[in-house]
């Protein structure tokens, strides 16, 4: 049914003319009650009773909603249509095209709701691809790949009738006992500002308006508890949380923003119009719209205690700058128009949320006389397609981190006795991040079964040829030891163990990685580092594998084993990447997002700390991890040459190149990461030790070199001065050539000269920019792949990737 009214003559309905008349003929028609509808969500089907996939939802989702009532004087979004519980893709799409049908019938205009939903983690819909965790975004250092995993993400979603994504999460870690830890991408704010853009990019280019979360500080909470109070400084909040939004809404073209939960010094994020309005959108010029997290609005006044009541937070809220309450109506229904109708909030204010979400439906063809519910093609719909699990495995494959290899374990030799014991040895569900279908709702709903096929990494041996004695040791919580005598028996009679321990992701409470699964210390979770220590007894070599949501302090764990191995969450073909990389099947080229933390207890620091944040000789503890952020092994090897710098000066508003040769040594087919750091030894606030300011993936075959070359401009030697500006200051500047940010393979020493320059949102530059040439040998080019292709290295990766679909 094409969207058609009686007044479908209406200047708003002509595509031919410019947005904002468009959308001020129609709000000039409206009354306050249909602004309003525009102005939130609704949330059908979604349980009081146990649903609990949104903090409170039990609490404050309520008696089910009278459809036809609210819909009767419009509607701005539908909540969650196949991220609800477990519905058929092609009976989902037609179902929300009839409630489409309804919403357009039921209101004067005929206005289409906008719908969202998660995708995180792919599209969070049954039988949809289930990609890798954000944490293994960072561990890849691919962003090319990860902007191609979120356009097939996007597709699927716009091919089903969704029109927004919540994701990606931008929140730099802070502290890795949040739970919340294996959502975002890693500790640095480069890294994850460069892969979020990536990811932005991909969404929005399918045509789905990508959402930034959690704005801003929700990560930086005391203790890493989830919905914790923030308290650090602005300085802190401007050059680490809020480097990687910026880049997003500025070069990823973002259109909508999420609130955070978190209360920056005292004030929630959903009430301050200092960070929504004059940050967001006087600051860096957003256009889009400001969305709620779920219940945050009506949290103002039952969790943060600054309204008295629903009014008031909705008063609050849209003062601030929320245009969207989400996930259902609450605030923004009859307590927002009491407060309106008696004069105690302007309805300027909600004109001016109106007309954003206006404008959005407007981009996204919803006010258009031809649109229609029903997306072509919805018969033949699929939402785990041959082309994403390519990607998704492809992923999977470079996140994968060699920590250690120091006993000849590892590959696995093909004559091998392999023992494969632990919780996640054949657990698919250890593949998944909290926010992929089957952790988030499908437990929920455990006879509609997982709707995909999972493999462990017990069948990705399997399937590589690999015959092991498997046994189970203990779960991944709980102090059963019971199982501990078959794993230590497998792994006395084996030639090597592989011992698979980590997290199981879930929400508040239901895992021990995940919203809500916060952590007192880093210790594995339950007896699992009792299993390993039994093993590691036997005198059989030991691989331990981790697959978790967040590091632990393993580095004694590690110390007894020939080798170990580091997945974060890989998603649905995570068991098939990593029986790859045990095997030599693919060469390991992940890097770690996070450092790996030496002592489990007290409060974490990332690798990002000035100096007094890492060992001195003032203090007994020393923060000093067992594995630093950026590190990670190959098999083989690979040689660099002395890095060089193009000048010595270097002019507060020009651009230094660093160049050298990376020539792949090893043997073998294979992946480096070129790593750069900045160390400023003198400068008038305190700055981290190091910080990343560039890198380069470069993939190579065995004996082929190439020459790497990062343009470095002088905005990456910003910083929030004393006077609260950001600016560029003379001096000496180390420039750090890097295989981690503990491993510097060269120091190149520049001056900056000039005066002090302040440096514009709109004109700065983020971070180096890579260029990976061929180095020619005898006259004829080497074959070198292209930097950030997302092409899988090894012996087996073109064979795999093509064989991903049958996965």
């Amino acid at each position: 049914m094409a969207n058609r009214t009686a007044d479908g003559g209406s200047p708003w309905r002509d595509a031919r003319l410019p947005v904002a008349d468009r959308v001020g003929a129609l709000l000039s028609a409206m009354t306050l009650r249909e602004k309003l509808a525009q102005l939130v969500g609704v949330w059908v089907g979604a349980d009081p009773e146990g649903g609990d996939v949104a903090p409170h939802q039990s609490e404050l989702t309520g008696d089910p909603v009278d459809w036809t009532e609210v819909i009767s004087a419009g509607l701005g979004q539908l909540t969650r249509p196949f991220g609800t519980r477990p519905v058929d893709p092609v009976l989902g799409a037609r179902s929300l095209a009839s409630a489409q049908e309804q919403i357009t019938a039921a209101s004067r205009f005929g206005i289409p709701a906008l719908v969202h939903e998660e995708c995180l983690t792919g599209f969070a819909a049954w039988r949809a691809t289930a990609h890798p965790a954000p944490l293994s975004w960072g561990a890849s250092f691919r962003p090319e790949l990860v902007r191609a995993m979120a356009g097939r993400i996007g597709a699927s979603m716009r091919a089903a009738g969704v029109h927004q994504g919540l994701a990606p999460v931008l929140d730099v870690t802070r502290d890795y006992r949040w739970g919340r830890t294996e959502e975002t991408i890693g500790e640095d704010p480069l890294l994850v500002g460069v892969v979020a853009t990536a990811y932005v990019r991909g969404l929005e280019d399918a045509g789905v308006v990508a959402t930034l979360k959690h704005f801003a500080g929700y990560s930086a909470s005391r203790a890493g508890r989830n919905l914790g109070p923030v308290s650090i400084g602005p300085r802190e909040l401007a050059d680490v949380v809020l480097p990687p939004f910026a880049m997003a809404v500025r070069d990823g073209g973002a259109r909508s923003v999420m609130n955070s939960y978190s209360e920056l010094d005292g004030v929630p994020s959903a009430a301050d119009a200092g960070l929504l309005t004059g940050l967001l959108r006087e600051g860096w010029g957003f256009t889009g719209t400001v969305v709620a997290d779920y219940f945050s609005i009506k949290f103002l006044q039952t969790l943060h205690g600054v309204a008295g009541d629903e009014e008031q937070a909705a008063a609050l809220a849209l003062r601030a700058g929320i245009d969207v309450e989400l996930p259902t109506v609450r605030c923004y229904g009859e307590p927002l128009l009491r407060a309106v109708s008696r004069g105690d909030v302007p309805e300027e204010l909600v004109d001016r949320a109106v007309r954003r979400v206006l404008a959005q439906k407007a981009e996204l063809g919803l006010l258009d006389p031809d649109w229609s519910p029903l997306p072509e093609s919805v018969d033949s719909l699929e939402l785990d397609d041959a082309g994403s699990r390519t990607i998704a495995l492809e992923l999977a494959r470079e996140s994968v981190v060699l920590l250690a290899d120091g006993g000849g374990a590892l590959p696995l030799r093909p004559s091998a006795r392999v023992a494969l014991v632990g919780p996640l040895a054949d657990d698919p569900m250890a593949m998944l991040g909290c926010y992929s279908f089957p952790a988030h709702i499908g437990v929920h709903h455990p006879d509609a079964g997982l709707g995909l096929e999972i493999p462990t990494v017990r069948d990705g041996l399997r399937g590589l040829g690999v015959e092991v004695a498997h046994a189970v040791g203990c779960a991944v919580d709980g102090d059963d030891r019971s199982g501990f005598a078959d794993a230590v028996a497998a792994a006395r009679d084996a030639d090597v163990c592989v011992v698979a321990v980590g997290d199981r992701a879930g929400l508040f409470g239901r895992g021990t990685s995940g919203e809500g699964c916060d952590a007192t210390d880093l210790t594995l979770p339950g007896v699992q580092a009792e299993l390993v220590r039994e093993v590691l007894a036997t005198g059989t070599p030991v691989v331990l594998l981790l697959i978790t949501g967040r590091p632990y302090a393993v580095g004694e764990l590690v110390a007894g084993s020939a080798a170990a191995v580091q997945a974060f969450f890989p998603g649905q073909l995570g068991g098939r990447a990593i029986a790859e990389v045990l095997t030599g099947a693919v060469n390991p080229s992940g890097r770690l997002p996070v450092s790996i933390p030496a002592d489990p207890s007290g409060q974490p620091g990332t690798y990002l700390s000035a100096p007094l944040g890492r060992r001195t000789g003032v203090s007994t503890v020393d923060p000093t991890p067992a594995f630093p952020f950026g590190h990670g092994l190959s098999y083989g090897g690979f040689t660099w040459s002395k890095p060089v710098v193009s000048a010595a000066e270097w002019p507060v508003d020009g651009e230094v190149r660093v160049e050298l040769e990376v020539r792949n040594t090893g043997g073998v087919d294979g992946s480096d990461v070129v790593q750069l750091y900045l160390h400023d030894p003198v400068a008038s606030v305190t700055r981290p030790v190091v910080r990343l300011v560039g890198f380069a993936k470069v993939d190579l075959v065995a004996g082929a070199a190439a020459r790497v070359v990062l343009a470095v401009p002088a905005d990456v030697a910003a910083f929030t001065g004393l006077d609260g500006r950001v600016v560029v200051e003379p001096g000496e500047i180390r420039l750090r050539v890097s295989r981690s940010s503990a491993d510097v393979h060269g120091e190149l020493v520049v001056d900056l000269v000039g005066g002090v320059r302040e440096v514009a949102h709109a004109t700065r530059r983020w971070t180096a920019t890579a260029l990976v040439e061929p180095v020619r040998s005898g006259g004829a080019p080497e074959r070198v792949e292209p930097a950030g292709s997302g092409g899988a290295p090894g012996a087996l990766a073109g064979a795999a990737a093509g064989e991903a679909a049958g996965a």
